[in-house]
């Protein structure tokens, strides 16, 4: 196979793989009333199948990153995507509410090999000056397939019950998984010996793991519950071991983020304006969806019809970023996205029982150009810079943080919001939220520039 033949069918299921994670978690949204009903089930029951997809995701991310660049992004993502395949088919044929729960932890493994690995084998795919439209493509379709999901599924949900959504993804990981074992890209040797395993820093993937379950699910948590108490518990372990991990990674020979994955200046601003950014969103959103229910009496298709320019300006920022980001270079891009951001977020603010629907589609307008724009000069810039053998962790680190953000915008929205009206106490939060993209702003300003980035381009070549 050429190396144009590979490329294009690397992107597909590097696609593929990213928007079927996506489209699974934005269907279930939809179906899980039914699966309720229909399982006879409680409420945090039906929660926890989306808690536990979440937090067995994010813990695992880094570790499933490492895999792929010791084993091969390919086999790794092959390994995912037809175990989600399998474990979608498993939890739509579950007899009980606990299976779906079980279940759901397996699926959330199998996202987590394969998320990391769709940045992973573009980055092994693509020479560096040339992947800003590969991420943009791929962004765009997360961005479609999120906005699809809510409508598929309800549709499915509505003519064929809860459990044809979990079959929706089957095909379509399958081929995905298939292709990746067909495609040829040259990795890594496998190495199976006790060295090998202690290679993988097992103890530091085990911190890292026990840190992000603590950090994400008293996030997760906040909207629930809001229990103050098991909050700071929470947060307080997690802030232990972090710092555990952080001691264990300064004394292991072979450390998960050795410092090297550090040692470009865009990392961690990379980092920062991701969390930012999806942070505001989703803390965004979380009380914008209210406000069309709640407070202007909207129905849920009323309010996603509302909520529409979001996902269309999301999947057409995406390559226009490319585009920009080629000319005008990293810091200027996510710079505007990161703006427009803010400002999304603070038309948002000014919402009331009078506001229109050009002041809503405005706002969301605002939000989903910026936030497109952001999602790929950000990765762009922290995959770019990541050295091949490095991509997965770097993938693992920019899917981790994807996680967390959206967590503790809604965990923000919710204790901004607490004990008070809504329609009072929105604005406030959300000028805290804008406050927070804001800051982004500011990460933004550490990107670089486009000669510095041609620069950097330039010196990795051969024979420089």
């Amino acid at each position: 196979m050429n190396t144009p033949a590979r490329r294009r069918l690397t992107l597909a299921g590097s696609i593929t793989g990213a928007s079927i994670v996506a489209l699974d978690g934005t269907v279930l949204t939809v179906a899980r009333p039914a699966m309720q009903h229909d399982l006879n089930a409680s409420f945090t029951a039906v929660q926890w199948t989306s808690t536990a997809y979440l937090i067995a995701v994010a813990s695992l991310l880094v570790f499933a990153g490492r895999l792929g660049d010791r084993y091969g992004h390919q086999r790794v993502f092959a390994v995912g995507v037809l175990g989600f395949a399998a474990v979608s088919a498993g939890i739509g044929l579950a007899p009980g509410i606990g299976w779906v729960i079980g279940l759901r932890v397996a699926q959330g493994v199998a996202g987590a090999l394969l998320q990391p690995a769709t940045l992973g084998m573009l980055r092994a795919a693509y020479p560096a000056d040339r992947l800003a439209m590969p991420i943009a493509l791929r962004t765009g379709a997360i961005g479609l397939a999120a906005a699809a999901g809510p409508v598929v599924g309800g549709a499915l949900t509505a003519q064929l019950g809860w459990r044809a959504v979990f079959f929706l993804t089957v095909l379509p990981a399958v081929a995905a998984g298939l292709a990746a074992l067909a495609v040829r890209i040259p990795q890594p040797p496998t190495d199976r010996s006790a060295g090998a395993l202690r290679a993988l820093d097992l103890p530091g993937a085990a911190l890292l793991a026990a840190a992000l379950v603590c950090l994400v699910h008293t996030l997760v948590g906040v909207p629930e519950h809001g229990r103050p108490a098991a909050t700071v518990f929470g947060l307080l372990a997690a802030t232990l071991l972090g710092t555990a991990f952080v001691h264990q990674q300064r004394r292991a020979a072979h450390p998960l983020l050795p410092p090297r994955v550090f040692a470009p200046p865009t990392v961690a601003s990379s980092l920062g304006v991701l969390l930012t950014a999806s942070a505001a969103l989703f803390g965004t959103l979380f009380l914008a969806t209210y406000f069309l229910q709640d407070v202007l009496g909207l129905d849920p298709f009323q309010s996603g019809v509302r909520a529409l320019p979001l996902a269309v300006t999301m999947v057409a920022a995406a390559p226009a970023a490319a585009v920009l980001l080629r000319r005008h270079g990293a810091r200027a891009t996510a710079g505007a996205g990161m703006l427009l951001l803010t400002l999304g977020t603070l038309l948002a603010a000014r919402f009331d029982e009078s506001s229109g629907a050009v002041a809503i589609g405005g706002s969301f307008l605002l939000l989903g150009s910026g936030f497109g724009a952001v999602m790929v000069t950000a990765t762009a810039a922290l995959v770019r810079d990541a050295s091949v053998a490095d991509a997965g962790v770097a993938g693992g680190l920019q899917q981790t943080v994807m996680n967390i953000g959206p967590a503790l915008g809604t965990a923000a929205a919710t204790t901004l919001t607490a004990g008070r009206p809504l329609v009072t106490a929105m604005g406030p939060a959300l000028l805290v939220l804008a406050a927070t993209a804001a800051v982004g702003v500011l990460l933004a300003t550490r990107l670089p520039t486009r000669a510095r980035a041609a620069g950097v381009v330039e010196a990795t070549r051969p024979g420089h």
